[in-house]
């Protein structure tokens, strides 16, 4: 059966924007159609609540339009704003616009689920006493400063907007997302990076069981696995910043997650001559931990590797 969308009421005030709610994701997010028939997501304080599907939607109540081409984009975007706190939601939105202003390039649209997703995560992480240092910091700053001083603004732009001071290194985490978001003009090297990042995932996905494909969680962890390819192709090691202390703590603490990033960090080597510093393997370790949310022990599928 052919579904409609709604008409609209002949009969509504003059201030009207001739769009209507095609569902409300939450109180202050919903989507509609553009007047060319392409769906949009609309946000702005209190635009679904006590709403309905097929009301009008009142144009002094929209703050932000997303236009986004791909449906596999839209909709996971529409996943994540649904739980997301508005005011997370329209700082990654303006440092979008900001980034977008600043780059003399053409930025993927899949940076708007990327970076707020990351942005809300961040926030939330530091919120329950959670600072990880970036691994790559050092050399994201040296060699992507105009994203990193992006990075920079958006760290002032979210303790303007939640009272919430992230560390630094956070600066240069929404850098590297941003460069993610350039990767199809910057990278000429786009087979060797997609054969490396399939062949750890391929790895990881024999010693651990992994987020289901197309979640969230696995999107990050194939992002992550990105930048790490990125870097070790075409980016010189990063040099010593070790935490000691740190480190001691996910080999302790990670023992599992540890030694399977010890396995990826030696088939890079053996596959692709690359090298993995330590400290990326400490960051890997803990991202694993994130992906699959394990403790100490390597879950596997098959038998270990003896």
């Amino acid at each position: 059966m052919t579904s409609h969308k709604p008409a609209l009421n002949p009969e509504s005030p003059k201030q009207r924007t001739g769009m209507i709610i095609g569902k409300i994701i939450n109180n202050n997010v919903i989507s509609s159609w553009d007047q060319d028939g392409s769906e949009i997501i609309i946000m702005g304080r209190g635009l679904g609540f006590q709403k309905k599907t097929g009301q009008e939607v009142a144009e002094d109540g929209i703050e932000k339009i997303f236009r986004l081409e791909s449906k596999d984009v839209r909709e996971r975007f529409k996943d994540l704003l649904a739980s997301m706190p508005l005011e997370y939601i329209q700082v990654s939105a303006d440092i979008i616009s900001y980034a977008r202003k600043n780059l003399n390039t053409k930025l993927s649209q899949n940076v708007y689920l990327t970076l707020t997703d990351h942005i809300g995560f961040a926030i939330e992480r530091f919120k329950d006493g959670m600072d990880f240092s970036n691994a790559l910091y050092r050399e994201i700053k040296r060699f992507y400063p105009q994203e990193f001083e992006i990075g920079m603004h958006a760290l002032l732009l979210i303790e303007e907007r939640t009272g919430i001071r992230l560390p630094d290194d956070e600066a240069a985490s929404i850098a590297i997302h941003l460069v993610d978001a350039e990767f199809d003009i910057k990278v000429r090297d786009t087979w060797a990076m997609t054969n490396m990042i399939q062949s750890m995932m391929e790895l990881l996905e024999n010693n651990l069981k992994l987020p289901p494909e197309d979640s969230l969680y696995r999107d990050r962890l194939a992002s992550n696995l990105k930048f790490l390819a990125h870097r070790m192709l075409l980016l010189p090691p990063a040099e010593g910043r070790e935490d000691i202390v740190f480190s001691n703590f996910v080999k302790n603490h990670c023992a599992g997650d540890y030694a399977l990033a010890e396995k990826v960090k030696k088939h890079v080597k053996e596959q692709y001559g690359c090298d993995m510093t330590e400290e990326e393997q400490i960051y890997l370790a803990l991202q694993l931990k994130q992906a699959g949310g394990f403790t100490d022990t390597i879950q596997t599928k098959g038998k270990q590797e003896s």
